[in-house]
């Protein structure tokens, strides 16, 4: 496994992503990071199913939108190794498709158990949004670890049952890692046969000029842009936004709601 402080790490992953459809990074985030972010998810997870009113229903452990409830997870897309891996792959304007939890009860899996992959979609060659599951956990073979087919990205029709066992390898990582992913690539949620919670976050990221699956900006409000780093709002879609009336589309520049430069 690479390390984000690799030289060339990060055209390497471009590559690879290209290529086989995967990359798998050591970020070097530090345990009081991953602790705080484990701790965030799991007070989110609990907010979420107040929220439904009971654990009874088919994402559950799959937070919708992380950023709504704690400003850690925001922070985390501006960390220097997700922040260049993104920019390496979709470049510096991509921004956030959507921003999940990819948690693994005790004893059982959710819905990211079906073979599946996260955005179908396809303009060439090149990806247009990129996924990234995150280990706060150690993903092993008991709770639940991913698992994927290498270079199925290229490929429009799901593998049968048969051939997705056959040709599958299991995302076996230590807590800390990032499994980066175009989006098109083949994979399925494990079932997770410990005692203990299975943490991870799942982020698909996409082209900046790209609607995302929940409007983040207008989600989160506008006090919370206040709140941020200049690198998370960017990701989170803040300079993303379409203008909806006259004065906002004649605003200086550095006012606008939408800042991606034409390229």
């Amino acid at each position: 496994m690479k390390t984000a402080a690799d030289s060339g790490v990060y055209h390497e992953l471009s590559e690879s992503i290209r290529d086989v459809g995967y990359f798998i990074l050591a970020s070097g985030l530090h345990d009081a990071v991953l602790d705080d972010l484990r701790r965030a998810l799991i007070q989110a997870i609990r907010q979420e199913t107040e929220w439904h009113g009971s654990s009874d229903y088919t994402d559950y452990g799959m937070v919708l939108a992380c950023p709504m409830y704690d400003i850690a997870f925001a922070e985390f897309l501006a960390a220097d190794p997700i922040w260049q891996a993104t920019s390496a792959v979709l470049g510096e304007q991509a921004i956030v498709y959507g921003y999940t939890a990819s948690s693994l009860p005790p004893g059982g899996s959710n819905y990211s158990h079906r073979i599946h992959r996260d955005c179908p979609r396809s303009l060439s060659s090149q990806p247009t949004n990129l996924g990234l599951t995150f280990a706060l956990d150690d993903f092993t073979a008991d709770n639940g670890a991913t698992w994927y087919v290498p270079g199925s990205h290229r490929e429009a029709e799901p593998p049968t049952s048969e051939e997705f066992t056959r040709r599958a390898q299991q995302l076996v990582v230590p807590r800390g890692s990032a499994f980066f992913f175009d989006a098109r690539l083949w994979h399925s949620g494990g079932w997770n046969t410990t005692d203990d919670w299975r943490h991870a976050l799942t982020v698909n990221f996409c082209l900046g000029w790209m609607k995302q699956r929940l409007d983040l900006p207008r989600l989160l409000g506008a006090g919370y842009r206040a709140m941020i780093s200049e690198r998370a709002a960017q990701r989170l879609g803040f300079d993303s936004q379409v203008p909806a009336s006259y004065f906002e589309y004649y605003q200086p520049a550095h006012r606008r709601g939408f800042r991606q430069p034409v390229t």
